[in-house]
């Protein structure tokens, strides 16, 4: 499954459907999380899906007003909530929340294809000559995206319409055959860090965006700004409008970059090698300055879309052990100097052999031969390669 993103340009009327629909499937999951948690309380009961996608024709004639609104999108939030609670019960994930009114939202919708004398429908269009997108309810919407594409390359599943920061948006899912890219003879281990995102045992280096740093005073800002404001007034809406734009801005770009650093990875690279970091423990032990550095980062971006990335175009994605020695061992002979835990200390001078490091392109060096033994190992199924002097 693929999914393609297009920024939508809905009329007035459109736009009102669109937030209205967004309102509608909050109220339908709230009211349905409301029951389920009643009926576990009082009955010790579950209230499973098929019940509430029957309960729910009694809230048309409770709701008049839910009739106007896509039914599919309806019946796809009672599967999020479904999803929400087995993530809960059987994945470790949070409790599910009542969900709050907020400047941004979004609903899903099924394709739904049928045929009539010989002739086939689909209440879902994509139309990249036109650039227009049929949806349900809303009929036609002008779209821009994708200039270089003449046709989705294939079939329809479901479209998500969202509203981002005032802008509107529609994410179509399709499923279609990703063919795998040519073999390259390559293989690269690389360090994900915070100054350097990406080290790679090439000595190419990707800088951080150092995105906190760019927008953390306009931010402070416009917050102090919001908290002069009276609450439900207009001037609060643009301000809080105002602050949702600039995290879209950090949200575009860090989706960008880090777009653009896995494409050319996997393009070049026919085996790709990093460390298993545990970001969330990362964040937890780090201090404040460097938890807040890690989290705006992205590097559990990097590591997400590297894993599916090298599913879709027949690459090979190896993590090695966090607790691997990668910073502290000299890539030259070995030897691993303790002295090097400390992140302050970039450059380093090996006690044994004299050689001299950097410290991430060291590390980098270290993972890929760390890496090479464990596709060693899972190649010819053997538990411990033995390193000759």
């Amino acid at each position: 499954y693929k999914a393609y993103k297009f920024r939508m340009y809905p009329n007035d009327e459109q736009k009102n459907l669109i937030n209205q629909t967004i309102g509608t499937v909050r109220f339908v999951y709230n009211n349905f999380l409301g029951k389920k948690i009643d009926l576990y309380k009082n009955e010790s009961k579950t209230y499973l899906l098929s019940d509430m996608k029957k309960d729910i024709k009694n809230m048309y004639l409770k709701y008049p007003w839910i009739k106007s609104i896509d039914s599919s999108a309806l019946r796809i939030e009672l599967d999020h909530l479904d999803n929400s609670y087995n993530n809960f019960f059987n994945n470790g994930y949070g409790y599910p929340n009542f969900k709050k009114k907020s400047i941004s939202g979004s609903y899903s919708t099924s394709c739904i294809r049928s045929s009539y004398k010989d002739n086939s429908y689909s209440n879902i269009q994509v139309d990249l000559d036109k650039r227009i997108i049929k949806l349900p309810k809303l009929k036609e919407v002008p779209i821009k995206g994708y200039r270089n594409l003449k046709e989705l390359p294939g079939k329809i599943i479901n479209a998500t319409i969202s509203r981002e920061a005032g802008k509107y948006y529609v994410s179509v899912l399709v499923s279609a055959e990703i063919l795998p890219l040519p073999i390259t003879n390559n293989i690269v281990g690389i360090d994900l860090g915070v100054k350097d995102l990406v080290i790679t045992s090439d000595n190419i280096k990707y800088h951080s965006l150092n995105l906190i740093k760019k927008y953390e005073k306009k931010i402070k800002g416009l917050q102090r700004w919001l908290t002069r404001c009276e609450r439900d007034s207009k001037n609060r809406y643009k301000v809080r409008l105002k602050i949702a734009r600039v995290y879209q801005k950090m949200k575009n770009a860090r989706k960008y970059y880090t777009d653009y650093i896995t494409s050319k990875l996997i393009k070049e690279n026919d085996t790709i090698i990093s460390e298993d970091l545990k970001i969330k423990k990362m964040i937890e032990k780090g201090s404040h300055f460097l938890s807040k550095y890690i989290s705006s980062s992205s590097l559990s971006e990097i590591i997400r879309k590297l894993e599916y990335k090298s599913k879709w175009y027949g690459r090979t994605y190896i993590k090695v052990d966090p607790y691997y020695p990668s910073s502290q061992k000299c890539s030259y002979c070995g030897h691993i100097n303790k002295e090097i835990k400390d992140l302050n200390i970039r450059k380093w001078k090996c006690d044994k052999c004299n050689g001299e490091h950097d410290r991430d392109y060291n590390a980098s060096l270290n993972i890929l031969s760390e890496g090479i033994d464990e596709l060693i190992r899972r190649t010819y199924k053997i538990k411990k390669v033995i390193e000759f002097a």
